[in-house]
């Protein structure tokens, strides 16, 4: 039983593999044709590959659970074609122990799937976006595209790049009074994170009051704020790249801000429940190779493989929003589409 564990093993991590090489080549290559529009100042050619070679591992997390699906159906269609399956069973070995053997090798592509999404995915990330930004050459924030938004009391703040060491790239700031009248504005190039307090470089201030602008440079200004490294690494990427651990807590306090976590809670059981997502889907592949899609052709396998991935990411793209609006629990947003799939996979193997 062992060499027909690895000998499934190795079919298996090689068609997943194979899937996920094509799916995640074609995405990378859809994401610079895009990037094609983005070309501004340093941001030539060159960069825009790095950009995204830098997204990747972002793209590789995203895609495992569809290259998962496609790659069993993939892999264990080949099996069935040759009849080596029907040998398995022929030689006493159960369904349950088949898809055992199945879910071994994809729990390998689980764990680099945590790896990616926990430690990698929002490093190089927030790189790719901030390199983007810096070679872009954006000025204030009414001239860059791209940035972080951020509000403190009254005071409203924009950054253009925002890198992991403590490095700000042009921090533009507004400040208004208790009316909501606009009292001054500053651009500086680039702040520095001193360990309590911020460090503005080669900036520029203005200041409005009733006898008009005064306008004043500066090569260095020390700025006070709230704002740490670790919340703006949090901030500054989208819910779906940051880290479990990351969502939570920041869930969490603005939950005690009492302010709408709704959208991060969303991302959390999103991040939390895709091993179990992948493992339905294998689920699904597992039971339709010795049900429905026992004597098809490999074309007709992957195709429906497709489909049935791309109705699982569609009613969960659709749900969890639906949560946002109609106020129901973001777990059930996620779990819903995992647990059909599950029963769904269980029922159909249950009948084999």
């Amino acid at each position: 039983m062992r060499k027909l564990n690895q000998y499934i093993a190795r079919t298996v991590i090689a068609a997943v593999g194979m899937v996920l090489l094509v799916i995640v080549s074609l995405d990378a290559i859809s994401a610079l044709v895009d990037q094609l529009g983005e070309l501004k100042g340093k941001y030539d050619f060159v960069e825009a590959m790095i950009y995204v070679g830098l997204t990747l591992p972002g793209r590789i997390y995203n895609n495992i659970p569809l290259s998962a699906l496609v790659g069993c159906l993939a892999g264990l269609g080949m099996l069935a074609t040759s009849s080596e399956l029907v040998i398995m069973r022929a030689a006493g070995v159960s369904v349950a122990q088949i898809t055992w053997a199945v879910m071994k090798p994809v729990l390998l592509f689980i764990a680099v799937s945590i790896a990616l999404g926990e430690y990698v995915t929002p490093l190089t990330d927030q790189i790719a976006d901030s390199r983007r930004a810096i070679a872009q050459g954006d000025k204030k924030a009414l001239e860059s595209r791209h940035g972080l938004w951020n509000r403190e009391g009254n005071e409203f703040m924009h950054f253009n790049a925002v890198l992991p060491n403590g490095r700000l790239y042009g921090v533009t700031r507004y400040q208004f009074d208790d009316q909501g009248q606009l009292t001054a504005s500053s651009f500086a190039q680039t702040a520095l994170f001193q360990g309590d307090h911020w460090l503005e470089e080669d900036g520029k201030e203005s200041l409005i009051g009733a006898d008009g602008v005064s306008v004043r440079s500066y090569d260095w200004r020390r700025w006070n704020t709230e704002l740490s490294p670790r919340l703006l690494n949090v901030l500054v990427l989208t819910p779906d790249a940051i880290s479990i651990q990351n969502l939570y807590s920041y869930a969490q306090y603005l939950e005690q801000q009492e302010l709408d976590s709704s959208e991060y809670w969303l991302a959390f059981w999103k991040k939390l429940l895709q091993p179990l997502a992948t493992a339905s889907l294998v689920l699904i592949a597992v039971s339709f190779i010795f049900g429905p899609l026992r004597e098809v052709t490999m074309g007709q396998r992957i195709f429906t493989g497709v489909i049935v991935g791309i109705v699982f990411r569609t009613s969960q793209d659709l749900l969890g929003p639906s949560s946002l609006v109609f106020g129901f629990s973001p777990l059930i947003a996620v779990a819903l589409p995992v647990l059909v799939c599950a029963g769904i996979g269980v029922y159909l193997l249950r009948k084999c």
